[in-house]
């Protein structure tokens, strides 16, 4: 038995980029930094490490959360470990890359002007709970969204 699993945590190093393989499919590319803290031997002072992972998804789920991710968000993914090589003017190289099955934003956007008009309705279409402040103008569109079966989720009502 094998098995082929990685979760990280990290922020966006640089703006996803969508592409389209010879058949049509998408494919999104972007990479993530997570830091390792690790306790400097002769300052005492603990440090962070950032480690860099470049990370796939493929499919129509790329089309569709392309447009929510930006530089420097912060996302929680799931998926596995994939091995390329190929040979680029007579020297093989390679690298491993995270192919990625979940993704989760892990922050929301500052505002919904960051949002293009065309993907507003489907933001709030898509989102099953979303924290909003008490005085949030927000608030009425997505209950207005989901119904009135939907609980409203307001930031002073998580503990954390």
């Amino acid at each position: 038995m094998s098995i082929n699993k990685v979760f990280l945590c990290g922020n966006i190093t640089r703006n996803p980029e969508i592409r389209k393989t010879a058949n049509g499919s998408s494919v999104l590319g972007f990479s993530i930094a997570v830091n390792d803290r690790i306790k400097n031997q002769q300052t005492g002072q603990w440090e962070d490490r950032p480690n860099f992972f470049d990370c796939v998804m493929f499919g129509p789920r790329a089309d569709s959360i392309v447009h929510y991710m930006s530089k420097g968000m912060k996302v929680a993914i799931e998926g596995r470990l994939r091995w390329n090589q190929w040979e680029k003017d007579g020297v093989k190289r390679s690298k491993v890359d995270v192919v990625i099955d979940d993704i989760e934003l892990m922050q929301r956007r500052s505002n919904a002007d960051a949002v293009a008009p065309e993907f507003r309705d489907q933001q709030t279409q898509q989102v099953h709970y979303q924290s909003v402040s008490a005085g949030d103008d927000n608030a009425a569109m997505v209950a207005s969204a989901f119904g009135s079966e939907t609980p409203m989720v307001y930031e002073q009502d998580i503990p954390f």
